[in-house]
């Protein structure tokens, strides 16, 4: 009976050595893929770091918004938990979502003076600007994740990266998958655009070979002078991270671009607060403002990083903004929402409150001053 509890013993012991080694295997496997696996991005050293723990967003080893946000109790995290896995929402779009293929032909000339947005499908939209060719958060990869299991496109691109005209300068808003894409991004900085970058995003492009002086990185209310045009990084309630374990490593941020003659403004991700009437104070009026809509969820610390339509539209009137083009949304399944009601309530609430919102479709130019022919083209996005 002792010789026969010995021997449980030891087998007990030798499987729990087992258990205890395929863990540190485990550990030691996903440590090497956190690190090494290039869509993860870098991590912020040296000068970089230095600088980012001069900003007065960073605190304790982390960039803060200045408004904290509500916080995540169980009951929070489980209802949004039950609502992303079992909500009956209509999330992905039952037939193809049309989408307007560019012409290359457009671009065979330089960009001429005014104001043009081309929208690319979610928060991609290419901007001339003055007689300057920008890409807000150019996003061409057909997941938003960093692999091919996440939130997949609902349609192409209208225009694949390699017949993308030359691009002066891209603008990032914060390092999210749906946001900052390493292809794109390697792409686009090998045929030399310049980067303006959130503190601490330099880190990601610097890991994927984009050379330094290519990479423009600001904090909060700085700017820097690009050609003809004033670049500046203004406020936006969000977070960051890329690896599940550097979270808000990285800032985040909206962007302003103030040109001779145009002025624009784009959201990034973002809650709502008065830092939208301190930026329309401030640069206001703007010709053209771009502003999420979607992927708003069903709390309150979800809705503070991440506003929705209506806020969408009150923020556009802060802004003092002319037009309004709505972004994030109709590409990718990221909200707990169906996903042609953030443009629904984003129209309601500027009929109410008399703001000019455009609906474009995938592919499609507004021009600044010219009227643009709006239809409710997601209404023909039905099974056959």
């Amino acid at each position: 009976m002792r010789r026969r509890k010995v021997v449980e013993s030891r087998k007990r012991y030798q499987l729990l050595r087992v258990i205890i080694i395929v863990a540190m295997i485990l550990c030691v496997a996903s440590y090497l893929f956190v690190s090494t696996y290039s869509q993860f991005g870098g991590k912020s050293t040296g000068a970089r770091l230095e600088r980012i723990k001069g900003s007065s967003h960073y605190q304790d080893g982390t960039f803060t918004n200045p408004i904290p946000q509500a916080s995540w109790d169980f009951d929070i995290l489980w209802s949004t938990f039950k609502g992303q896995l079992f909500g009956d929402q209509v999330r992905i779009p039952p037939a193809a979502v049309p989408v307007n293929m560019i012409d290359v032909k457009i671009f065979h000339t330089p960009p001429q003076p005014g104001l043009r947005a081309i929208w690319f499908g979610h928060v991609s939209v290419l901007i001339e600007l003055d007689g300057q060719r920008l890409f807000i958060d150019p996003v061409f990869s057909e997941c938003a994740s960093p692999v091919a299991l996440g939130p997949r496109r609902f349609h192409p691109p209208p225009l694949t990266l390699e017949d993308l005209p030359p691009i002066q300068a891209v603008l990032i808003s914060h390092d999210h998958y749906d946001h900052l894409d390493m292809v794109a991004t390697q792409h686009l900085a090998a045929k030399g655009s310049y980067f303006f970058v959130p503190l601490g995003v330099g880190a990601h492009l610097e890991k994927w070979n984009i050379p330094l002086k290519q990479i423009i990185e600001l904090d909060w209310w700085q700017s820097r002078k690009f050609e003809n045009l004033r670049v500046h990084c203004t406020p936006a309630y969000h977070y960051s991270g890329r690896r599940g374990i550097d979270y808000n490593k990285t800032f985040w941020s909206s962007w302003t671009i103030i040109g001779p003659h145009h002025r624009l403004f784009y959201s990034g991700d973002s809650g709502f607060s008065d830092h939208f009437q301190k930026i329309g104070e401030q640069f206001g009026s703007f010709d053209m403002t771009l502003i999420k809509i979607g992927a708003y969820g069903p709390s309150i610390p979800w809705n503070e990083i991440h506003m929705d339509p209506e806020s969408a539209v009150e923020a556009h009137i802060a802004l003092r903004g002319r037009i309004m083009i709505p972004l994030h949304w109709a590409t990718f399944n990221l909200g707990f929402h169906d996903w042609d009601e953030p443009i629904k309530r984003a129209l309601k609430a500027a009929e109410i409150k008399n703001v000019e919102l455009v609906t474009p479709q995938v592919g499609d130019t507004i021009i600044a001053g010219k009227p643009f022919k709006s239809s409710r083209w997601w209404e023909t996005v039905k099974k056959n």
